[in-house]
């Protein structure tokens, strides 16, 4: 079955997160993605999050559904052969700093001279303008800037972070999302375009209404920790073996659904917490009533007495419990491939899901320069000689 990219090629020129996340996303519903990597080092990624043997376990992921070339863009070779490339792919998806193509004469104009269908995507930091824009620009300071960084965390401790690369991914998300826009334009257009993807834009796109709080409403949201002000009973609770329970009864008559499941209907109409603004008032309060009661129950009993009265509710999974849970199963959230040296890999399947034209995984991260014969040759054309000379040369 085809992917709803197929028959898109998307070159990749980017390294580490967030160029390579908008490339695996292209490469999940479908399209030709050819890496192409520094001949000698590769992508840092290659030895990002390794095991005890000094494997990454990271670049099988957000390397899936790739073709690896080498090629020294460096090079006035390597800048030929990568315009041999464009004239014959659709995507060209690059994060390094603004100018770094243009200094290679492998900017845009020049692109679209060799190929007018061609969509540029540009990830960095700050955006292609501004007078951010030639600073460097890593995942951590979109965070900060689009202004996540300054809400997540303890309020009485700085700023926290969110366990993942979220700037990097989310940049690359919109990356995906803007070469897929652009590709649709173009049927109306007939040509190509520049999608600019900034990591602080991507993040302060996620920020729901921080500015109009602020500057309509007077309130700077701060850190909250595990809790949104007035927003109660949503927390974290302990079961009797010390799980951590995240129940979110904050609605009027999901709240009643919770007591009745609590045992206690009466709290339902007590002043305190009669309504949403009431329980934000006392959430404190709620919050010691609800966790008194998730503390005297068994994780099973308690989930099951939550699900049964309609409480949303779940644990906070380890990726242990991921791969355990019988509706990750059920939905093929999690799929397994074979790594030629890690041998069964787990991964998180596509998403979304299409019904028609789904996404899937087929390859897992391929070894720096696997396919250089065949898209070198095949797809360019260039005989055995003239790539061993380029490669003698270091080119690729």
């Amino acid at each position: 079955m085809r992917g709803p990219l197929d028959g898109v090629r998307v070159l990749e020129a980017g390294t580490l997160i967030a160029g390579p996340f908008c490339g695996q996303l292209l490469g999940d519903f479908g399209a030709e993605v050819i890496k192409i990597e520094d001949p000698v080092r590769g992508d840092p990624m290659r030895q990002w999050r390794t095991d005890d043997r000094g494997r990454s376990l990271w670049w099988p992921v957000i390397a899936r559904n790739k073709r690896s070339v080498t090629c020294n863009l460096r090079d006035a070779d390597g800048q030929a052969l990568v315009r041999e490339l464009v004239a014959r792919s659709d995507v060209l998806v690059e994060n390094f700093r603004p100018g770094t193509l243009e200094r290679w004469g492998l900017g845009f104009d020049e692109l679209q001279r060799i190929n007018p269908r061609l969509v540029l995507v540009r990830v960095t930091g700050y955006g292609q303008s501004g007078p951010y824009a030639h600073r460097a620009g890593f995942g951590s300071v979109g965070e900060a800037m689009g202004g996540l960084r300054y809400v997540t965390g303890e309020p009485d401790r700085p700023p926290s972070r969110a366990g993942i690369s979220i700037g990097d991914s989310l940049a690359g998300t919109f990356a995906a999302l803007g070469a897929v826009m652009a590709l649709f334009a173009r049927q109306t257009t007939g040509r190509g375009q520049v999608v600019d993807s900034a990591i602080y834009e991507a993040v302060l796109a996620m920020m729901e209404c921080l500015l109009p709080e602020w500057e309509v409403g007077g309130i700077r949201r701060e850190r909250t920790g595990a809790v949104l002000p007035g927003i109660a009973p949503s927390n974290v609770y302990p079961s009797a073996e010390g799980a951590d329970v995240l129940i979110a009864a904050n609605r009027d008559t999901v709240f009643e659904r919770l007591c009745e499941a609590m045992g206690r209907p009466e709290l339902a109409t007590d002043p305190r917490f009669a309504d949403h603004g009431a329980r934000g008032e006392h959430a404190a309060e709620l919050d010691a009533i609800v966790a008194g009661w998730s503390a005297g129950l068994p994780t099973d009993d308690l989930l099951r007495r939550l699900h049964d009265g309609g409480v949303p509710a779940g644990v906070a999974y380890t990726a242990e419990d991921v791969l355990a849970d019988e509706h990750v199963a059920a939905r093929d959230a999690v799929v397994r491939l074979v790594h030629r040296q890690l041998g069964e890999f787990p991964v998180q399947n596509v998403v979304p899901k299409l019904s028609d034209t789904p996404g899937r995984v087929s390859r897992l991260g391929p070894e720096l320069g696997e396919d250089n014969d065949e898209v070198f040759g095949r797809l360019l054309g260039i005989d055995a000689e003239e790539l061993g000379r380029l490669r003698s040369r270091g080119v690729v």
